[in-house]
C-alpha cells in the first residue's frame, strides 16, 4: 500500500439524522474512488460500511464503520456514524478522532434532531464542518428551504458552493459555483461532465457567486480589502480563502446532491480534500501526565513520542477484540510494544491494518492523523490511551451518555447465566452506553441502555456472538417498606424437645426513623438481663428480618430497635435462640407499627423544544411527577422535576412519541417516598400473588 503522510490525511465523520443517507454517501465515496463496483448503498445487504446482521436486517447503520479511499493525492479516512439516538455514543467517539464532520441535511425534512444533537457534539470539539443536502430527487425536495432550516436550527449561516440544477425527478445535475460551471453525473462509472450553466439559472447562480465570494472574503482581512476595492477574487484567492475559513469554523459550506446516483459525490471529495484540515492544521492533542497530572501535549510530528486514543471496540467469538485508534503523535509499527496508563499494563502490538468495513488491509506502520486497528489486545479498551511508558499522556476519555431504559435478563435455558454474565460483559467492552448489574434486592440481571432498540440488538448480538438466548422483562421496582407507627413489644422463643432445649427471651422498642434513616439499633440492657454474648445475636436476628416486611416481602428500612430488656436460661439459652427471639419480636412489632411501602424517587431532567413543554408536563404530571424548575439550553428548554421510577420505566418511547423524536432525558435516583394507598394495595396485590405462585 503507497505510503502517505499526516498533511494529505482527512479525517472525517459523516454525521446527521437517521435516514438523511449518510452510508450511502461513504458507499458512493468508496464507488467514485474506484474501491468498489456498486454505486450508493446497496439494497441486496451486502453494504460495506453497514456489515453486521443486525444492520442488515433493519437497514440502519447501529455502529459505526471505518474505511479509507484515495482521492487527488489525499486520503480520506470515512467514519460513518449511526443516526439513532440509540447509538449516539459510537457518533460521539468518532466526533472525538476526527479532524472535520460532513453534516448531512435531507433536502426534504430539513435540520432534524439528531442532527441538532451531532452540531452541537461537534461544537464540543471545535470541528470544522461542511453542509450536504442530500436527496435532492426527492418528492418536495427544496434546497432553498433547507438552506433556511440550517441557518435557523443550526444558528449558522451555511455558504452554498455549489446549488442544484432542478429538483425532485427534473433534477438534472448541480452548479459549481467555484467554477460557475454545470456539473453532470450521467456517466455510469461516476464520472463528472461539465458544461455551461443553463441560461435560466444564470441569474440565480450569479447570486449565490456573489453571496459565496463575499463570505469567503469575510474570513481573511487582505481578501476583504481587495473585494471591497475590485468586487471580485481570482480562483486561487477564492480556494486559499475558503480553506482558511473552513479549518478555522468562520465558514461552513453547503453542497448538494443525491449520493445514491452519485450525483455531487465527487465534488463533495474534492472539496473534502481541498478545503478540509489536514492533522497538522488541529491544535496539537492535549492530555495529562498519567503520573503527576500535568498538562501534557502532542504534535502530529512523525518524531515526537508516540500517542493514540481508542475510540471503539469490536468483540467478535472467533477473531477476538478488535481495538480501533486515532494516531495523534508518533508513529507505531506491527509487532511493536505500549503502554497503557489507563489500565497501567504494557502491551504489544500484533498486525496493524487499515479498515475497509469489515475488510482489513495491512498497515506496515501508522502516522499522525491514521485511524488504523489492530487484534486481539487483552486490556486495552474503548477510551484508553496508547503511548510510550518513558514520555506518557494521557487523554481524556468520551463521557458515556447515561442509560434511559432498563430490561431484566433473563436465560431462556437452565444454567446459562454465567453464559450471560460472560456475553454482557463482552458487549459492555464494545458498547460503554450498556451496562448491566445484579439488583441486590430483586436479584435480577439488569441491562440498561440508551432505547429498547439498543436493548433489543444488544441480545441479539448476544445470541449471534456468543450463543445465548434471553427473555426480556419489565425490571421489578425495588419498593421498600418502613413504619408510621412506635410500639413495645416481647419476642420470646422457647423449644424443648428432649435433652437441651433453646430459650431466648427479648423486649423491643420499635420505632420509625426519618426518611433515609436507614437502621438503627440500640443496646439498653441494664443489669445483665441478657448476657452480653448474646445481645449482638439478637441484632443479626432483626436485621435477617428486616430483609422482607410484612407487607409485600419488601426489606423495611428506616427504623430503631432497642432492646431494653429479656431473660434467660443458664442451661438453654444460646446465640441462635437470641437471634431466632429478635427476629419474631421484631416480625411481630412491624405489624403493629402501622406499616407502610415506600416507593424510588427518581430526579429526572427532559431537554425538549419549545413548543412541546404543555405536553411533556401535562405527561410528567399525569405520572404523578412534579416540576421543579426549567432553564433554557439553546433552541431547547430543560425540565427539572422528580417521578417516581415506576412510572418512567417505559418513558423513552412515550417521550419520543411526545415529542416527535426530539425530547431526551436523563435521571438518577434521589430518595424513597410513601406511596399513595390506592397503588400500595395494587402493588401489595400483586407480590402476595408472586409469591403464592412460587409456592
Amino acid at each position: 500500500m503507497a505510503k502517505h503522510d499526516s498533511k494529505s490525511i482527512r479525517n472525517i465523520a459523516i454525521v446527521g439524522h437517521g435516514g438523511t443517507g449518510k452510508t450511502s454517501i461513504a458507499e458512493s465515496m468508496l464507488f467514485v474512488s474506484g474501491k468498489t463496483d456498486r454505486l450508493g448503498r446497496p439494497d441486496d445487504g451486502t453494504s460495506i460500511m453497514d456489515w453486521e446482521p443486525e444492520e442488515q436486517k433493519r437497514r440502519i447503520s447501529i455502529s459505526a464503520a471505518a474505511a479509507f479511499v484515495e482521492w487527488d493525492k489525499h486520503r480520506i479516512n470515512i467514519l460513518d456514524t449511526p443516526g439513532d439516538a440509540n447509538f449516539a455514543m459510537d457518533t460521539k467517539s468518532c466526533l472525538r478522532v476526527a479532524d472535520g464532520a460532513v453534516v448531512v441535511v435531507d433536502a426534504v425534512g430539513g435540520v432534524e434532531f439528531q442532527t441538532e444533537k451531532v452540531w452541537e457534539a461537534s461544537d464540543e470539539y471545535t470541528l470544522p464542518r461542511l453542509i450536504f443536502i442530500n436527496k435532492m430527487d426527492r418528492e418536495r425536495a427544496n434546497f432553498e428551504s433547507t438552506l433556511n432550516s440550517v441557518k435557523e436550527k443550526l444558528g449558522k449561516k451555511g455558504t452554498p458552493l455549489f446549488i442544484p440544477i432542478g429538483a425532485e425527478d427534473k433534477l438534472k445535475g448541480i452548479i459549481d459555483l467555484m467554477q460557475m460551471k454545470a456539473l453532470f453525473f450521467d456517466d455510469p462509472k461516476g464520472k463528472v461532465k461539465a458544461g455551461d450553466i443553463p441560461a435560466e439559472l444564470a441569474n440565480e447562480a450569479k447570486k449565490y457567486r456573489e453571496a459565496m465570494t463575499e463570505d469567503i472574503a469575510e474570513c481573511d482581512e487582505a481578501l476583504m480589502d481587495k473585494y471591497l476595492e475590485s468586487g471580485e477574487l481570482t480562483p486561487e484567492e477564492l480556494k486559499a480563502g475558503l480553506r482558511k475559513g473552513v479549518v478555522s469554523g468562520a465558514l461552513f459550506p453547503v453542497a448538494c446532491g443525491v449520493a445514491n446516483r452519485n450525483i455531487g459525490i465527487a465534488p463533495l471529495m474534492d472539496l473534502i480534500a481541498a478545503a478540509m484540515p489536514s492533522p497538522l492544521d488541529r491544535v496539537e492533542a492535549r492530555g495529562k501526565n498519567p503520573s503527576t497530572g500535568a498538562d501534557e501535549k502532542r504534535n502530529p510530528d512523525e518524531k515526537a513520542p508516540f500517542s493514540a486514543y481508542v475510540f471503539k471496540t469490536i468483540s467478535d467469538p472467533f477473531a477476538g477484540r478488535l481495538t480501533l485508534f486515532r494516531v495523534y503523535s508518533g508513529t507505531a509499527s506491527s509487532d511493536g510494544t505500549f503502554f497503557n496508563p489507563t489500565r497501567k499494563t504494557t502491551e504489544r502490538f500484533g498486525n496493524i491494518f487499515y479498515l475497509d468495513g469489515k475488510s482489513q488491509k495491512p498497515a506496515e506502520s501508522v502516522v499522525p492523523g491514521d485511524i488504523a486497528a489492530v487484534a486481539k489486545l487483552k486490556e486495552t479498551f474503548t477510551g484508553d490511551t496508547m503511548t510510550e511508558e518513558k514520555n506518557p499522556i494521557q487523554y481524556e476519555k468520551v463521557q458515556p451518555i447515561p442509560a434511559i431504559i432498563s430490561f431484566a435478563v433473563q436465560p431462556k435455558s437452565k444454567g446459562d447465566e454465567e453464559k450471560i454474565m460472560s456475553g454482557l460483559n463482552r458487549l459492555v467492552e464494545e458498547d460503554p452506553t450498556l451496562n448491566y448489574r445484579r439488583d441486590e434486592q430483586t436479584r435480577e440481571i439488569i441491562l440498561s441502555g440508551m432505547g429498547q432498540v439498543h436493548i433489543e440488538i444488544a441480545v441479539e448480538k448476544m445470541k449471534r456472538k456468543f450463543g445465548v438466548e434471553v427473555t426480556l422483562t419489565t425490571p421489578k421496582v425495588p419498593y421498600k417498606e418502613t413504619l408510621k407507627g412506635k410500639t413495645t413489644v416481647q419476642g420470646r422463643y422457647k423449644k424443648q424437645s428432649g435433652g437441651r432445649g433453646q430459650f431466648g427471651d427479648t423486649w423491643l422498642e420499635i420505632e420509625p426513623l426519618p426518611r433515609g434513616g436507614g437502621f438503627e439499633f440500640a443496646d439498653k440492657i441494664v443489669g445483665g438481663a441478657i448476657p452480653r454474648n448474646y445481645i449482638p445475636a439478637v441484632e443479626k436476628g432483626i436485621v435477617e428480618a428486616m430483609l422482607e416486611g410484612v407487607l409485600a416481602g419488601y426489606p423495611v428500612v428506616d427504623v430503631k430497635v432497642s432492646l431494653f430488656d429479656g431473660s434467660f436460661h443458664t442451661v438453654d439459652s444460646s446465640e441462635m435462640a437470641f437471634k431466632i427471639a429478635g427476629s419474631m419480636g421484631f416480625k411481630k412489632g412491624v405489624e403493629q407499627c402501622n406499616p407502610t411501602l415506600l416507593e424510588p424517587i427518581v430526579n429526572i431532567d427532559i431537554e425538549i423544544p419549545d413548543e412541546y413543554m404543555g405536553d411533556v408536563i401535562g405527561d410528567l404530571n399525569s405520572r404523578r411527577g412534579r416540576v421543579i424548575g426549567m432553564e433554557p439550553r439553546g433552541h431547547n428548554q430543560i425540565i427539572k422535576g422528580q417521578v417516581p421510577l415506576a412510572e418512567i420505566l417505559r418513558y423513552a418511547p412515550d417521550l419520543r412519541s411526545i415529542t416527535s423524536g426530539r425530547g431526551t432525558f436523563t435521571y438518577t435516583h434521589s430518595h424513597y417516598e410513601e406511596v399513595p394507598p390506592m397503588i400500595a394495595e395494587k402493588v401489595i396485590a400483586a407480590a402476595r400473588r408472586e409469591k403464592e405462585e412460587k409456592g
